[in-house]
């Protein structure tokens, strides 16, 4: 949820335990027209992003309990909040701690004592960046590409709103359901998979598969999200209605989808041999010698249901 939808006054998140400090931003962001959000230590700024989603946030890097640090490594894990600017606050400025924030998941940082015009400056050059980089996502949405891109642990990067809604609602946006799709990304990683491949993933509802594009550099990977079809009662109605087994009414499912027979493999984890093995069965069971008329025939049997 958004607080502000002009575009001209964006809303900042403001992470000090320094009331003074708070009081300083708050009354030179006001001033900027700026809508103000205050968090006092990490996990009040956790709690209030599950919910709300700032333009922009300024972290202090030294807090009691959880750090700046640890904390936007937990803000980051939000993927509504991977293409959200953090900046640090610190009185240090050593490499150490510039790096480190960095690291964390930050974008730049600013020294205390702090400048108000120079940091609302800095504010409006990354808040600018964030949208153009949330316009050219909404724009591959629009264009059915459900793009996001990982590193090579399986960390999630950015993706699209609509991969952010499908990830949500296969309840993978809360963080120990992201670390079992990391591992499962990591495996996936481990076996060199190329442009085209596919990872069905497991356990969800609704059914999610991960199609590799592309690197992006050295570390970073770009994937499209598939939603698949509910396979349950599609695929027992076609093994009523055609006599076929299990396995045969799966092929003869994705069959009717469009797919070849190694992406069948991928999508069913058998080989391609056994996809066309099974396709065999199918086309004696239905009475026809080719693919396209089984797909004919399984569509117009899942259009009248």
């Amino acid at each position: 949820m958004s607080l502000n939808e002009n575009p001209s006054e964006p809303v900042v998140l403001v992470v000090d335990d320094a009331i003074e400090s708070i009081h300083m931003l708050s009354d030179a962001l006001e001033a900027e027209h700026m809508t103000v959000l205050v968090a006092l230590e990490g996990q009040q700024a956790l709690t209030i992003t599950q919910n709300i989603t700032p333009d922009i946030i300024l972290l202090d890097a030294l807090m009691p309990q959880i750090d700046g640090f640890e904390t936007c490594k937990r803000l980051k894990q939000n993927p509504r909040l991977t293409n959200v600017p953090v900046i640090f606050m610190t009185g240090l400025s050593d490499t150490e701690h510039v790096v480190q924030g960095l690291n964390a998941g930050g974008v730049d940082y600013i020294t205390k004592p702090i400048n108000p015009e120079e940091l609302v400056a800095r504010m409006r050059v990354h808040i600018t960046n964030a949208r153009l980089t949330q316009s050219a996502h909404n724009a591959l949405d629009a264009a059915g590409q459900y793009l996001f891109a990982i590193d090579r642990s399986g960390t999630l990067l950015w993706t699209t709103p609509q991969v952010q809604a499908h990830l949500k609602r296969a309840g993978l946006n809360q963080p120990q359901a992201q670390e079992q799709l990391a591992g499962q990304l990591r495996e996936w990683l481990s076996h060199q998979p190329q442009t085209g491949h596919k990872l069905p993933l497991r356990g969800l509802s609704p059914a999610l598969t991960l199609e590799y594009l592309a690197p992006l550099s050295g570390t970073d990977i770009l994937l499209r999200l598939l939603e698949q079809p509910e396979e349950g009662t599609e695929t027992d109605r076609l093994r009523e209605i055609f006599g076929v087994t299990t396995r045969e009414a799966d092929v003869l499912l994705w069959i009717a989808h469009g797919k070849t027979n190694r992406e069948i493999g991928q999508i069913l984890s058998m080989s391609p041999r056994t996809v066309n093995k099974h396709l065999e069965q199918v086309f004696r069971k239905l009475g026809v010698d080719n693919r396209t008329s089984a797909a004919a025939a399984a569509i117009r049997c899942m259009a009248r249901a």
